[in-house]
């Protein structure tokens, strides 16, 4: 792995929990290959493109990367519920991530609910360099999953396929079709490939216990936190149960 920069950016005011603040580690890339990654994760890293970054928060520790059990996972009823609205309905591609209005458009959109309706930042009507070096500019092949409804592209989702899990990095969707809960769709689809691979794992980021945008992430169990500690251990909440 090539290193390009490291810092530790100054505290901030938390952009999951309000009442708290936060302080991030990055680290920029030149090069790096999916197991260096790998053991990356295994320590509390992510990545957009080439920027890898991990909490350093002064006072807590509620960030935790979370994985689930691939071959001991059953989903639950609204998760089935899910695959019936979409199975067979809407289509994956899974291809070489590429640039294109269409993404761009979808991306703004879904951004642009999203801060309507749950008070994320306002998105800027030009998200084409952020989305460059986010999703298209990587260190070691990504793999980009497009949903069709029809003709019409209604999600875009971009995952790492590692040497012992696929790593959800990052998805978006056309908020006209959140009736379709293509989120946990497209949680479902990664489950899936990954039973197909044989891959014990399934890593879907950072699990923020309070954060009401995260609780989806706990609902596919089995799954595992990492503690501050680096050991992984079984995760159960009210929001986890069947």
């Amino acid at each position: 792995m090539e290193t390009v920069y490291h810092v530790l950016a100054p505290p901030s005011p938390c952009g999951y929990l309000p009442d708290q603040t936060w302080r991030l580690e990055y680290e920029l890339v030149a090069a790096m290959t999916p197991t260096e990654y790998m053991e990356r994760m295994e320590r509390g890293w992510r990545r957009f493109g080439n920027t890898l970054f991990r909490p350093r928060c002064p006072a807590c520790s509620a960030c935790r990367s979370l994985r689930v059990i691939v071959d001991r996972f059953r989903p639950n009823r609204s998760q089935r519920r899910a695959g019936a609205a979409n199975d067979g309905v809407v289509r994956l591609e899974i291809g070489r991530p590429q640039l294109t209005q269409a993404k761009l458009d979808l991306y703004h959109r879904y951004h642009l609910f999203q801060a309507e309706h749950k008070g994320w930042p306002w998105p800027t009507l030009d998200d084409r360099q952020h989305y460059f070096e986010s999703f298209i500019d990587n260190p070691f092949p990504t793999q980009e999953w497009c949903y069709y409804l029809g003709r019409r592209l209604v999600g875009v989702g971009y995952v790492d396929d590692l040497p012992a899990g696929l790593s959800a990095i990052y998805f978006f969707y056309d908020p006209a079709e959140r009736s379709r809960s293509l989120g946990t769709w497209n949680v479902l689809s990664i489950l899936r490939k990954a039973a197909e691979q044989r891959l014990p794992h399934v890593y879907l980021g950072y699990y923020v216990e309070g954060c009401p945008s995260m609780h989806y992430k706990s609902r596919f169990v089995p799954n595992q936190v990492l503690d501050p500690d680096g050991q992984w251990r079984d995760y159960v909440t009210e929001h986890s149960r069947p």
